[in-house]
């Protein structure tokens, strides 16, 4: 590990301040940086520890949503009431990822920044463009059995890990930042970002940036919903698919779709187009297997991955099954039925 300045912020300004620095890094629970920085992957000079700032909190909006502090816990999160009976969804992906001793010391906004576990990432004696740009990928042609099915490019395959971050796409959350240059938003889908030729950036910050919330839009998606997490273990392992599902259902039809892939690209993965193409539909089988063919019809593999493919078909239509009918999957037993 490399020698580094350590600073405490007792404010967001002050938080700010010393982020401006050159290869700073904020400071929350640590479960990603610290194992980051041990492995020698990053290098920080400066860590600003942010935990003594005012970000804990969550809040009710006037509208009906929720707007959580980039400090609460992964825990304080999936067991927050309002969370379980507004945003079933979301505590659903909490709690199928990691383990509790690591929810309760991840953070809302930390869970956001996770980087991806590609083993060549975490690996400074291989190339990785990610790691050091223009280098190569040593994934591509090489162990790619948990790498990207969709979005990649010819710089990078590597997947983004988190569960919470699927479950946040599918809601629609609203990401707010707040930096040198004044506070502004980003919806989730602009947040993260897909590798082109510049996969050193996992995600649309802008430098010396913090987040300070999750802002969580009114829903109606606490009955029909679900999360489904296929790995090779059934605990504390990450997704090789995952699958946030969500639907309102009038009258016998799809009025509104929610979809959102884990474990396949390097952002969690949206179709509008195939949510759009469930409206007006009959939830059953043919409807559920046109909107999988739609959203994978790109999908890639790389050789030893190329079993994603059917797998994350599988797992979409076992999801709008579940979510249609009103019986999410179950994260305390976590077998997929």
């Amino acid at each position: 590990m490399n020698r580094f300045e350590y600073v405490r912020a007792d404010s967001v300004a002050d938080a700010i301040r010393a982020l401006e620095g050159p290869d700073a890094q904020a400071l929350a629970g640590g479960t990603n940086l610290v194992d980051l920085m041990k492995y020698d992957v990053v290098r920080p000079r400066r860590v600003v520890d942010i935990n003594r700032l005012p970000l804990r909190t969550i809040e009710a909006m006037p509208d009906g949503g929720l707007k959580i502090g980039t400090l609460v816990s992964n825990s304080e999160l999936a067991w927050d009431r309002r969370v379980v009976k507004r945003y079933p969804l979301l505590a659903s992906a909490i709690l199928a990822g990691a383990s509790a001793q690591l929810r309760n010391a991840a953070t809302t906004g930390g869970n956001l920044l996770q980087r991806t576990r590609c083993y060549y990432f975490y690996d400074p004696s291989t190339a990785c463009n990610k790691r050091e740009p223009g280098s190569g990928c040593s994934a591509i042609g090489g162990v790619n059995r948990i790498h990207a099915i969709l979005g990649a490019s010819d710089s990078c395959i590597a997947v983004h890990p988190s569960d919470m971050c699927v479950a946040l796409a599918a809601l629609d959350a609203i990401v707010h930042l707040e930096g040198a240059g004044g506070r502004r938003t980003l919806s989730f889908s602009e947040f993260h970002r897909l590798p082109a030729d510049r996969p050193q950036h996992d995600n649309t910050m802008r430098a010396g940036e913090l987040i300070t919330a999750i802002e969580l839009p009114a829903s109606d998606f606490s009955e029909n919903y679900t999360y489904i997490k296929v790995r090779d273990r059934l605990s504390f392992a990450f997704a090789l698919v995952s699958v946030a599902a969500a639907l309102r259902i009038e009258d016998g039809a799809i009025v509104e779709a929610r979809l959102a892939l884990g474990g396949v690209a390097h952002k969690p993965w949206r179709d509008r187009g195939a949510e759009q193409g469930l409206r007006g539909k009959v939830p059953d089988q043919s409807a559920f297997s046109s909107c999988a063919d739609a959203i994978l019809h790109e999908a890639k593999g790389c050789g030893q991955n190329n079993f994603k493919i059917e797998l994350a078909r599988r797992t979409i239509i076992r999801a709008l099954r579940q979510a249609a009918a009103g019986t999410p999957q179950d994260q305390a037993d976590k077998v997929v039925r």
